[in-house]
């Protein structure tokens, strides 16, 4: 059985720090009396939830929290971007990312704050809003950390820069806010950092990882073509709808064949689309799909043997050389997040100190993507580090392990984070990151 968490003040409290900042009793004492107010704005934000590319209201928000502190802040850069500032002397400058948006999910909490937001997306279907992925924890901690960093003002020396970044979901937000002049109007950090919550670790437990924690994202787009006709007349047809099945399929032998099986690959066909009625043997098929890898030659490998085996399945169907497959690749990539080494060992030493070594753990890195990783890939060469923060209470982990069932993970209508130890511990830990990077007075 898993012990149970000790309060976060009590373990803040005992604990022999040498991290360099303020005694870490202090940021707990100075975290609680936040925590009424940050609950309060996560329900807020929880209920209230943008798509990627509308978070109009989401960036004022974060905008306007930042203002009231005194900070310096930038709209709508990169779009609904927020650049905030606070320059308190000669220093180190440390950039503090939160993203903003939020998926087309429809809620299943039953939470009394659960969102009830349905809008129009970018093809004009009306579909659901849900904080799935856990932004609106990101938000509340940027906002908490920034209001504990200010009232800590006169221990530390540096500039702060607090960045809202938008359309994290669709890999769109990140370099938007590079082009617009992050890095040349806004002072160039020496180290950035970055937090997200995790559905498989406890609440109150910081993840982190050396080296590569997310994976390469390509986005590929297959136009299957074929000759369309009457249903019951098959052989008068090139039927797209088989050939799509097939080329399915088939993409499956890129992972179990073509690659190391040391090296990990994901193909997923995420979207399938063809066809209007039973009877009729439509002229063409859509797939999307997402592509996930954490080499550049795994990376090339996979993306070539798309192409060749969906033109290899078209040319077995008998196509004519005019209709085959068209494959669009993204016009950009998301590449891995790659932690560094030295920046992460550092600050998992702040955490150990902070918390206490049983509430850090390592963790492998995950399949899914992440475009904070942009913000390490510019001609600056920032060293960046994104942690884990646990958000599932410790008995439901327990029980779910008993039964021998999965709980709900990020991106599921049902995910729905311990509020109160994940947004503590992850303003704490932020916050004594960040101390540690800047010093002291």
């Amino acid at each position: 059985m898993q012990r149970s968490l000790l309060p976060i003040a009590l373990v803040l409290a005992v604990a022999t720090s040498s991290f360099a900042g303020p005694p870490a009793a202090e940021i707990s004492r100075l975290v609680d009396a936040e925590y009424t107010s940050l609950e309060s704005l996560y329900r807020e934000l929880h209920a209230a939830p943008e798509l990627s590319l509308h978070e109009e209201k989401s960036s004022a928000r974060m905008a306007a929290e930042a203002r009231a502190l005194g900070w310096e802040v930038t709209e709508k850069v990169g779009g609904y971007g927020v650049v905030a500032v606070l320059k308190n002397g000669a220093g180190p400058t440390i950039l503090v990312r939160t993203d903003t948006d939020a998926l087309p999910v429809r809620e299943m909490t039953g939470l009394p704050y659960a969102s009830k937001v349905e809008v129009k997306d970018a093809n004009g279907l009306n579909v659901p809003v849900m904080h799935a992925c856990g932004h609106d924890v990101h938000m509340t901690s940027w906002v908490g950390t920034a209001r504990v960093l200010t009232k800590l003002r006169d221990q530390w020396k540096g500039t702060l820069v607090f960045i809202a970044q938008p359309a994290e979901e669709v890999s769109g937000g990140a370099l938007p806010m590079l082009k617009d002049g992050l890095y040349t109007r806004f002072p160039v950090p020496d180290f950035a950092l970055a937090l997200h919550v995790f559905s498989d670790l406890p609440a109150g437990v910081i993840g982190y990882r050396e080296g590569p924690l997310t994976a390469n994202i390509d986005t590929v787009d297959i136009l299957v073509h074929g000759i369309g006709g009457h249903g019951a007349m098959p052989q008068n047809t090139k039927d797209p709808i088989v050939l799509a099945a097939q080329i399915v399929l088939a993409l499956q032998t890129i992972d179990s064949r073509e690659i190391d099986p040391l090296d990990p690959v994901v193909v997923t066909v995420g979207s399938i689309h063809g066809g209007t009625k039973h009877n009729i043997i439509p002229n063409s098929v859509k797939l999307q799909l997402t592509v996930r890898t954490f080499t550049d030659a795994v990376r090339q490998k996979t993306l070539a043997a798309i192409k060749r085996i969906a033109r290899g399945q078209a040319i077995s169907a008998g196509l004519p050389e005019g209709l085959m497959p068209e494959i669009t690749e993204a016009d950009h990539y998301t590449p891995m997040v790659m932690n560094d080494p030295t920046l992460t060992r550092r600050l998992t030493g702040v955490f150990r100190e902070i918390f206490g070594a049983d509430r850090v753990r390592e963790r492998p890195p995950t399949m899914g993507g992440e475009d904070f990783s942009q913000y390490g890939r510019t001609e600056q060469k920032v060293p960046i580090c994104m942690f884990t923060v646990g958000a599932v209470d410790p008995k439901k982990i327990e029980e779910a392990k008993q039964r021998e069932e999965p709980l709900p993970s990020l991106h599921s209508p049902f995910f729905a984070p311990e509020r109160e130890p994940t947004i503590k511990t992850a303003v704490t830990g932020m916050t004594a990151a960040v101390l540690d990077l800047l010093g002291t007075k």
